[in-house]
């Protein structure tokens, strides 16, 4: 693919990260199943800890809010091996954040609760955040051009933290100017990018956002986001549609500062 100008009244990027700054495959084949594997010895362990107890309000929160918009949750059958009340609470939750997960779920509840399993599997060296070769030095690049570079991800912001700062590459967190997740409202909701631009500090024109899905893109691009779609291994097939309407990349390589000193 050619190289695409970043355009120049852009004075920061806004960068996607699963499929666009690391592989889907790390997200599907390492993170997630890490949560599965170890939910119960998580909430076992953890269970009575401050931090914790607030996952679980959070995501009872959550199941009574599917209630009441009669969205569909697990259904509990009785298993004669549970016999505490502990216990009971325990697989409760359990099935609701294996259901959540199932239905990939991007509840603020369920991010925050992987987000704090996943910071004690990076700090023990049990998993090292993967990005793609051409991200770091592009961010440098880009840095070095006076544009600053911000994360927008479904993953909560200490997930991202994590990643980025026990990267296989080291820490890299220096790199990054801030972080926003779904707390500042949903990635297909154009509001969201008005958010973002308004939290940073700049107009919708002023932002370029980097994302592989192309939902995304068009919320973005509703509020008057400049958009880039990067194209990767194992990424959603695009439209032929989509491919002629935005700009594509397969490597941040490709992005050129134009217009800047």
């Amino acid at each position: 693919m050619a190289t695409v100008s970043i355009p120049a009244s852009t004075s920061a990027l806004l960068l996607d990260i699963e499929g666009t700054t690391t592989p889907i495959t790390f997200v599907k084949d390492i993170l997630f199943p890490y949560i599965r594997d170890h939910l119960e010895e998580y909430f076992s362990n953890h269970w009575e800890e401050d931090e914790c107890k607030q996952d679980v309000h959070l995501l009872k929160k959550q199941i009574e809010e599917d209630m009441r918009q009669n969205r569909s949750c697990p259904v509990h059958t009785v298993d004669q091996t549970v016999h505490t009340d502990e216990e009971k609470a325990i697989r409760e939750v359990m099935d609701n954040v294996m259901w959540q997960m199932a239905a990939d779920r991007k509840s603020t509840a369920l991010k925050q609760l992987q987000g704090h399993m996943w910071r004690a599997a990076y700090s023990s060296g049990r998993i090292k955040g993967e990005v793609y070769q051409d991200v770091t030095p592009s961010i440098r690049r880009w840095r070095a051009h006076g544009l600053k570079v911000f994360i927008y991800s479904s993953g909560s912001v200490e997930a991202q933290k994590l990643l980025f700062g026990y990267s296989v590459e080291g820490d890299v967190l220096d790199l990054l100017d801030g972080h926003f997740d779904t707390s500042i409202g949903a990635k297909v909701e154009a509001k969201s990018y008005e958010r973002i631009a308004e939290r940073i500090g700049c107009q919708p024109e002023e932002l370029t956002f980097l994302t592989d899905v192309a939902r995304e893109a068009k919320a973005a691009e509703d509020a008057g986001v400049n958009v880039v779609v990067v194209v990767r291994p194992g990424n959603m097939e695009l439209t032929d549609d989509e491919r002629a309407h935005y700009n594509l990349v397969t490597s941040f390589s490709q992005l050129e500062v134009t217009g800047r000193v």
